[in-house]
């Protein structure tokens, strides 16, 4: 081997240096007698220095040596160059420099397990999974280092297949999962409510002996707290050693606060200080957030104490926290200082301040921060516009919910879901239906909160029938309802009184499975008390596994309509001794139950103690009923007296109520007086001037009575015609009187001879004092046959099985004849028949009505 010529002019240049003779060899076999400098790529010089006699080797010795120094020397450049190149990717990677590090990573000669592990894991977590595993399959060594990086990218973008495949694919390759990679599964768990999965896991780690590794357990904990299992998380907890990190006492305090559990997130915590675990941004902020659940506002104080303390105070996630949990404790001074007191403008935590202004109905005050937030030019998100508009929904004020809406579209968040939800949710609350309607219409994805949004608007809205059928389009759309709109589904299905299709959605909630809530129950209770099923009623409610105050009044009212007043204040007892305090409803329903259970004096006792026992400032609701009930007991004087008496307004159901007393007892004078109250109160409603116009006939006064139709006549008031209705088989038919535009005309008809016929057998008599003045005595008894209601009736004994009850409905007070007449076709015919009219039920059974002959 020939020696370099250069090297040979830097040998014998140093060949009489005075320094100490050393030697280094790469292989180690010869003793040291010089040493050399490595030669570099900006040509250093090379310091050797020579002394033969101590020189041990052959000629051919020396090349071997000249020959492996070369290659070491290239070696260390070579190596030197790697390390710089995967630092430079590893920086790129870290600063979500993708395509830059690909190119690098391209370029890079010699690329070692470091390398490839960088790239991997930097498309993983940047979503970029398909490159991700590109380069995962090309990898010549694939350790769990690498496995886990793949791994964690599918689990951050909640691929569960994916992730899942690779941890069963990881094993079969050889691959043992680490506590790194049971953390990646464990949150993927946590983030998508993989409770089976979890639970799946958590075997392996059992099987694996990682039940004792405070990372895995720490995220065992935490994803059975996020997956509403808390008992569990708290039995893996307290199966730790005495000595639990700061991370896994963290995860606990989260779960118990998360779960609802307020109260033992806080002992917890207590607990966790009792230890000498130290808190940190991640501790306080879960703390906070218990307090905050429970309004435990002094602990809360204690706890900002201590953040103060322990240094905390000016951490942007615990100011937030703070704000938060002082504006739901209701104490927005001190919430507004730890605001005022950020050296960031955090939406976050102004949203927090603006939902507890809105929560305490300070909508002003909650408008001016939203005007702050603009001229600080924060930048506002879909949480903050949600609050914004629930302050135009109570406020009613619609010029300025118009603006913030254009400002909405400007911004770019009309295709916000929450934001849209929000704003169908105003529109409806402020009664504009129509631009509810266009929000909701115009949105790109609705989700169940926006079909309820709009659903509970109409049936708030009175349109009932608008809101049965968005919940069958909803149904169709395949959104399964939550228990907000089935409560509002039933509603309206009982101020439509359509029992058949409140019995379908009580039949579809108890199939889908939904946990039964107070609200729905409450509505059910409603729903069958409305429909004339006061049993159904009872049933459920005896069912409810909690009640409250509207749970009560439901059936107390109920019964009260149903003709069962003496039921109605028996349940008024037991609501009593319950604990429940009844409400300004309650006594509604309570005096009505008196009034036409004719409960004088118990009427006179519950009014009296409504201001006396309960502090309730009577309404003229109340005083309605009161009056209702002394007008049906004769008590006239007393029921103008006590008119007199009232601290509010009397308003028509007042009047109205007088005025009926006053023709059921003769009464002209006052009778005369409730009618002109009611002339100017409801100057359209024909109900006062035809009663005024019937006590004037009574009375042998038929001028006054004919002066009262021509009034009625030169204002255009019409008498409202009789209608009436019953569902047969999921279709309601409607009848008014003297109807032939049925499709069975012809057999009604004949169904009503023949009713007529075998209930006069049976002794009834029409009282042609309902029948039309201006046609002979045949003729008013015709037309008496003909009501409305009977022409129901005849349909329903037609239509629907032997035995059913025939369950009818009218617009208008029932006549007298047609409810004796009812009477006897119960009788007659064997037939429980429920009518309700504009007043109560009337329950027909075997000859006799639940009213008593007096409604």
């Amino acid at each position: 081997m020939e020696i370099p010529a250069k090297l040979l002019q830097h040998l014998a240049l140093h060949v009489n240096s005075k320094d100490p003779p050393r030697i280094f060899f790469p292989w180690g076999r010869v003793r040291p007698v010089f040493v050399g400098a490595s030669i570099s790529a900006r040509q250093e010089a090379v310091m050797i220095r020579l002394n033969f006699k101590f020189l041990n080797f052959s000629f051919k010795s020396f090349h071997q040596w000249i020959h492996l120094r070369s290659n070491h020397l290239h070696f260390a450049n070579s190596s030197r160059l790697k390390i710089d190149s995967n630092r430079v990717l590893n920086e790129l990677s870290k600063s979500g420099r993708i395509n830059e590090a690909r190119k690098l990573f391209d370029k890079m000669p010699e690329r070692d397990e470091f390398t490839w592990n960088t790239l991997i894991a930097a498309y993983a977590a940047s979503g970029k999974l398909t490159e991700a595993m590109g380069l995962f399959k090309e990898t010549p060594i694939k350790s769990s280092i690498t496995w886990n990086s793949l791994i964690s990218g599918y689990c951050q973008h909640g691929m569960e297949t994916e992730a899942f495949d690779s941890f069963s694919r990881m094993q079969v390759e050889g691959q043992q999962p680490n506590q790194y990679t049971m953390g990646s599964i464990l949150r993927l768990c946590s983030t998508s409510g993989l409770l089976r999965r979890g639970k799946q896991v958590h075997g392996y780690v059992i099987k694996t002996q990682f039940e004792s590794n405070d990372y895995v357990v720490t995220g065992l904990v935490d994803m059975y707290a996020k997956c509403n299992c808390i008992s569990e998380a708290e039995s893996l907890f307290k199966m730790m050693p005495d000595k639990k990190n700061h991370v896994m006492w963290t995860a606990m305090v989260s779960g118990y606060s998360q779960n609802g559990e307020a109260f033992k997130a806080i002992r917890c915590y207590r607990d966790m200080v009792v230890e000498g675990v130290a808190s940190n941004q991640f501790t306080f902020p879960c703390v906070l957030t218990a307090c905050a659940a429970v309004q435990a506002a002094n602990f809360g104080a204690q706890m900002h104490s201590f953040i103060v303390r322990s240094g905390f105070e000016a951490n942007v996630f615990v100011q937030s926290a703070l704000v938060d949990m002082y504006a739901k404790c209701q104490d927005l001074d001190s919430a507004m200082k730890v605001l005022e007191n950020m050296k960031v403008d955090d939406v976050v935590s102004w949203n927090s301040m603006l939902v507890g202004c809105v929560r305490l109905g300070c909508e002003e005050d909650a408008l001016m921060l939203f005007r702050n937030m603009r001229a600080r030019d924060m930048k506002l998100d879909n949480f903050t516009y949600p609050s914004v508009l629930n302050c135009f929904a109570s406020m009613q004020d619609v010029n300025n919910a118009m603006s913030v809406h254009c400002l909405i579209i400007k911004t770019g968040f009309e295709a916000s879901k929450l934001v849209n939800n929000a704003l169908v949710d105003m529109y409806a609350k402020q009664g504009n239906m129509d631009c509810a309607f266009q929000v909701f219409n115009h949105m790109p994805d609705k989700d169940v909160v926006s079909w309820t949004s709009l659903l509970t608007g109409y049936a708030r809205n009175n349109r009932h029938e608008e809101a049965l059928k968005l919940f069958c389009h909803m149904r169709l759309a395949g959104v399964y309802p939550d228990h907000i709109v089935l409560a509002s589904v039933l509603s309206a299905c009982a101020e439509l009184t359509l029992l058949e299709f409140g019995q379908q959605v009580h039949a579809n909630f108890v199939k889908s499975g939904l946990r039964s809530s107070i609200s729905i129950d409450n509505s059910l209770v409603t729903v069958y008390a409305k429909c004339g099923c006061i049993d159904d009623a009872s049933r459920v409610f005896d069912s409810m596994q909690s009640r409250d105050v509207i749970s009560w009044t439901a059936l107390i009212v109920g019964y009260a309509q149903n003709g069962k007043g003496r039921d109605s204040v028996r349940f008024y007892d037991q609501m009593v001794a319950s604990g429940t305090k009844p409400d300004f409803i309650t006594f509604i329903g309570l005096l009505f139950a008196c009034s036409h259970a004719g409960l004088l004096e118990r009427g006179r006792s519950y009014f009296a103690s409504m201001q006396k026992v309960y502090g309730i400032k009577p309404g003229p609701e109340h005083y309605a009923c009161m009056i209702d009930l002394l007008g049906r007991s004769g008590k006239l004087v007393e029921a103008d007296t006590l008119l007199n008496q009232m601290d509010v307004e009397p308003d028509a159901a007042v009047w109205k109520a007088l005025l009926a007393a006053c023709r059921v007892h003769g009464n002209l004078e006052l009778g005369e007086r409730a009618a002109k109250n009611l002339f100017e109160l409801e100057p359209t409603n024909a109900v006062p001037y035809i009663m005024l116009s019937n006590m004037y006939s009574a009375a042998g006064k038929w001028d006054e009575a004919a002066r009262i139709r021509r009034t009625m006549k030169s204002r255009g008031i019409s008498k409202e015609p009789g209608c009436s209705w019953i569902e047969v088989n999921s279709k309601v038919h409607t009848f008014m009187s003297e109807d032939r535009g049925h499709p069975r005309t012809t057999e009604i008809y004949s169904k009503i001879a023949e009713i007529m016929v075998s209930i006069k057998e049976a002794g009834y008599e029409p009282d042609i004092s309902f029948a039309l003045h201006n046609v002979d005595e045949e003729g008013k008894e015709h037309g008496l046959a003909y009501h409305s209601e009977k022409l129901a009736v005849a349909f329903g004994l037609l239509s629907l099985p032997p035995g059913a009850p025939i369950r009818i409905f009218k617009n208008l007070r029932v006549c007298g004849d047609c409810h004796t007449a009812m009477k006897y076709i119960s009788r007659v015919y064997h037939r429980h028949i429920i009518l309700r009219d504009s007043n109560c039920f009337h329950h027909f059974k075997e000859g006799q009505c639940s009213c008593g002959d007096y409604w």
